[in-house]
């Protein structure tokens, strides 16, 4: 399927997905919506996809401060709701509901000349598509309260102070690293990787209690599934695992 506001490409067990900017009318938000909502349904009905990451292609691909002129098309939520682990790769500038975007993801890596802000309060708005929760999740109240009240933009090396992204690399190693750190995580077992992830998200509203029950339950679960058996035989055998995701 032909898409006019991303690509996808499949790299092994990884779904690589470019997004395209500039972000200059509703019309195109909109249709990034819809699309990106299309490719997360397809990535959840295939197996032999473990990873998602996305990266951004053409102007400033996650500067998305159009909101201002019109409606919040939510983008934010379609990443949100998919149990795939899923890295970003940011070049630039990831503003606004651009931001948002990547905070929906589970691991962030950037440029050292990309920069991030939530910038809304400036024309009278707040950010709609998920910052004002994701955000202190990630980097904790105070910092969040103040970068989403001031509508302050921070740097790279500032962003991984704040744990905001993970890892900060050169302009021109940034998509090798990103596609690194993709396959390396794909060829854990699948399962494994969606139960991690679960475990995390939904323990961070849970009571420590519920969330240490929500992880042995997983743990447990993982115990019945092939791949499972996988892991300990290739550990006997001293080789590395082939996991199928079963």
């Amino acid at each position: 399927m032909k898409y006019r506001t991303l690509s996808i490409e499949k790299k092994d067990r990884v779904a690589a997905v470019s997004i395209i900017g500039p972000w200059n009318d509703q019309a195109k938000l909109a249709a990034l919506s819809q699309e990106l909502e299309e490719v997360c349904r397809s990535i959840t009905w295939d197996e032999d996809i473990s990873v998602l990451l996305i990266e951004g292609r053409g102007e400033q691909p996650f500067s998305m401060t159009t909101q201002a002129g019109g409606d919040c098309w939510p983008i934010a939520s379609k990443l949100a709701n998919l149990d795939t682990p899923i890295i970003a790769a940011a070049q630039g500038d990831a503003l606004g509901q651009g931001l948002e975007m990547l905070l929906a993801c589970d691991v962030r890596i950037c440029s050292e000349s990309a920069s991030f802000g939530l910038p809304q309060i400036k024309s009278g708005l707040l950010p709609a598509d998920g910052g004002t929760q994701r955000l202190p999740r990630i980097i904790g109240c105070a910092k969040a309260m103040e970068l989403i009240l001031t509508g302050e933009t921070i740097d790279a090396p500032r962003a991984l102070e704040l744990g905001l992204v993970s890892k900060v690399e050169p302009l021109e190693s940034l998509a090798g690293a990103a596609m690194g750190l993709a396959r390396d995580m794909s060829l854990q077992a699948p399962i494994a990787l969606r139960y991690g992830k679960e475990a995390i998200n939904k323990g961070m509203d849970l009571t420590m209690d519920q969330g240490l029950r929500l992880e042995a339950d997983l743990y447990f679960l993982l115990h019945t599934t092939k791949d499972r058996t996988e892991g300990v035989t290739a550990f006997r055998q001293k080789r590395t695992p082939v996991f199928e995701g079963e």
